[in-house]
């Protein structure tokens, strides 16, 4: 009798709907403290973010609620935080804060290797929960940065499954000096495999991923068994979540902007009701003093005093264009200014903030280079400068451009001709070989950037930030202008 109750106890569990709520986060960048949220009118704005606001309503939550809180990676780029050492770690007080506000697990993005990898092993050894990333290995096909494949949680009678992967495309999106010795394995044959380990030993199974909402809907579409995906890199704000071949797929926007809330009621290995929204992080006039808000304090006035300081002025917006910016403009100048090159190009990623007009001061401009680039120098003769700014204009390529002025007509789909092309006020001539400088990650991808390769790079030791605040320190009033120098007559 008694083994009798005891089986039909067990199925009952079994059966028995059980619920589970997953607090997410992606693409943080660094920011700890509040920001402006500017797409909102009114003056002033209101302020969002941060990370005091994000633990007083993921702890509210998990008070009331059996609940998970993850990240899907990039909390590293963004803020002058990560220039400061923390156990040994730049950006490691972000790890510190996370560790504070109750995160169970995260997996690497593309920006968390922008200082080294030897700088995220110390990071993920900073962390106090787990970092997933399944198929980023050496070259031993072993894992490569104290991470692991999955781990299984087992949270209000559930076993869930949590799998880590990165982006394919990572050799597109680091330094490739930074990638060394690694490889990235298929997303979709990597998540099929740890699916069918998982399956047998939990309720759920949740990937935690760090490429994109395309590519998170392709590995919905192409591998069966998996339950929810929690998403990053792209950046998207899926207000409600997202349904691909019965799989659940979030994320929530970037900038520590949001927190994400998926409500999850699973029964018999399924998940049998979902709900899924974002919470838009409003900061409060005054937080509780804890140890969380003493530290993140702490770390604020260091920067306050580090790089407050103004140190130029906007007589113009400094705006972000597809096409040829101010802000592109004097970036390159600035470049090739500081080498005496010939021609300087920046990619337009590599920019990452507007600048309204007004003071500039050295914070503003490290939001809008926050990246450790190097200048680099190399070579290019007039011929394949021609064959760039072809490649420029017919596949667009994203790139700023200084020491050329050229006036051009499309004479078909694909035919250029040029009316001028003239480099530093000369014509210019095909055999000469100028000397051109560019960001050490821009040369690393100058084959899609260029449409060639660059064989004969110098890295210099010329922090790329270090070298405009010099420039916006020497000119001081900034009046940047669109000069038209790649043309299109018609």
């Amino acid at each position: 009798m008694v083994n009798l109750l005891t089986v039909l106890w067990s199925v009952s569990s079994y059966t028995q709907p059980k619920s589970i709520t997953i607090l997410h986060t992606n693409d943080i960048h660094s920011n700890f403290i509040p920001h402006e949220a500017f797409w909102k009118r009114e003056t002033p704005k209101p302020l969002v973010g941060g990370f005091n606001e994000l633990f007083l309503i993921a702890d509210s939550i998990k008070k009331v609620k059996t609940a998970l809180l993850l990240d899907a990676g990039d909390v590293m780029t963004g803020n002058p935080i990560t220039e400061y050492s923390y156990k040994g770690a730049y950006g490691g007080a972000l790890f510190e804060m996370m560790n504070m506000t109750g995160y169970d697990a995260w997996c690497p993005g593309n920006h968390d290797l922008d200082i080294s990898q030897e700088n995220l092993i110390k990071l993920t050894k900073i962390a106090k929960f787990p970092t997933l990333s399944a198929n980023l290995v050496n070259s031993k096909n072993k894992l490569a940065y104290n991470n692991k494949e999955y781990v299984i949680f087992k949270k209000g009678g559930l076993r869930i499954g949590l799998i880590g992967i990165i982006s394919q495309s990572l050799y597109n999106l680091v330094n490739k000096n930074n990638l060394i010795g690694i490889k990235v394995l298929s997303p979709e044959e990597t998540t099929q495999r740890l699916v069918d380990l998982l399956d047998p030993k939990t309720d759920l199974i949740i990937a935690l991923t760090h490429q994109g909402v395309q590519e998170d809907s392709v590995l919905a579409a192409n591998v069966s068994g998996l339950d929810v995906i929690v998403g990053a890199h792209s950046h998207t704000r899926l207000s409600t979540p997202k349904v691909v071949n019965d799989v659940i797929i979030v994320q929530a926007g970037s900038n520590c902007e949001n927190l994400g809330e998926l409500e999850l009621t699973v029964e018999n290995d399924k998940v049998v009701k979902y709900n899924g929204k974002l919470i838009q992080l409003w900061t409060r006039e005054s937080y509780p003093k804890n140890k969380l808000s003493d530290f993140v304090e702490s770390f604020k006035n260091r920067i306050d005093k580090d790089y407050s300081e103004v140190i130029g002025e906007l007589i113009s917006d400094w705006k972000r264009m597809n096409g040829e910016s101010g802000i592109g403009n004097f970036i390159t100048d600035a470049q090739r200014e500081a080498v005496h090159a010939d021609i300087a190009f920046m990619n337009n990623h590599g920019i990452r903030k507007d600048v309204s007009a007004g003071p500039i001061t050295k914070n503003d401009l490290f939001e809008v280079l926050p990246f450790r680039n190097v200048l680099t120098t190399f070579k290019l003769s007039g011929k394949q400068l021609k064959s760039v700014v072809e490649y420029y204009i017919n596949r667009k390529s994203s790139i700023q451009t200084s020491g050329i002025v050229c006036q051009f007509k499309k004479m078909d789909d694909t035919t250029i001709e040029f009316l001028k092309f003239e480099i530093n006020g000369k014509q210019v001539d095909e055999e000469k070989m100028y000397i051109c400088v560019a960001n050490d990650y821009l040369v690393g991808e100058a084959k899609r950037h260029f449409g060639l390769e660059v064989n004969d790079a110098i890295y210099l030791k010329l922090n790329l930030f270090e070298e405009v605040e010099k420039a916006i320190r020497k000119v001081k009033i900034i009046d940047s202008i669109i000069e038209n120098r790649i043309q299109e007559v018609k």
